[in-house]
């Protein structure tokens, strides 16, 4: 019985050692977002004089926050450190994307936007939910339907309700 090799494999010394590109646009968009919330934190207002914390206190945690990360980000990447690549993944990257399942994604976002304010939310949620479940395959449409249902209502009651956030009720303003 063999056990296989757990030695990482090493390049030889006289070839150009990779360079993640997309690592250092990530480490620049960190920084730059993070450089955005720290100036947008230096224009807020002072809070109240009784509350130990500020408002803008938690905005300069999170810039400070990402500026970090941004710059841990683009040392590593300096340094020669690579990304492990998803070995569990079960995508087969030699196929192309599926167009039409792209595209029938795509319709069913741009219905929902256009349809939001004429029916609700409650409506196009749960058209939503199923346009999309159909697209990506799903062939129990009465399954769908009674899931969309439930999810949209449920999530409206939760948003308008609870939250007190006012979505779209279309149509059926009033009976919501």
């Amino acid at each position: 019985m063999t056990t296989p090799s757990t030695t990482p494999t090493t390049r030889p010394e006289t070839e150009r050692p990779l360079v993640d590109r997309a690592q250092y646009g990530l480490a620049a968009f960190l920084v730059l977002v993070g450089g955005y919330v720290l100036y947008d934190a230096s224009t807020l207002e002072d809070g109240f004089a009784d509350q130990p914390v500020q408002p803008y206190a938690v905005s300069y945690i999170v810039g400070a926050v990402l500026v970090l990360l941004g710059v841990l980000l683009a040392i590593a990447t300096a340094r020669g450190d690579l990304p492990e690549s998803e070995e569990g993944e079960d995508v087969d990257l030699t196929q192309g994307t599926d167009i039409r399942t792209v595209a029938l994604l795509a319709a069913v976002l741009v219905a929902n936007l256009a349809l939001i304010n004429w029916l609700g939310w409650a409506i196009t949620g749960a058209m939503l939910f199923v346009g999309a479940t159909w697209a990506l395959g799903s062939r129990t449409h009465v399954r769908d339907v009674c899931v969309g249902v439930a999810l949209s209502v449920g999530s409206w009651y939760a948003f308008y309700v609870l939250l007190g956030v006012p979505i779209p009720a279309g149509i059926l303003d009033g009976v919501l």
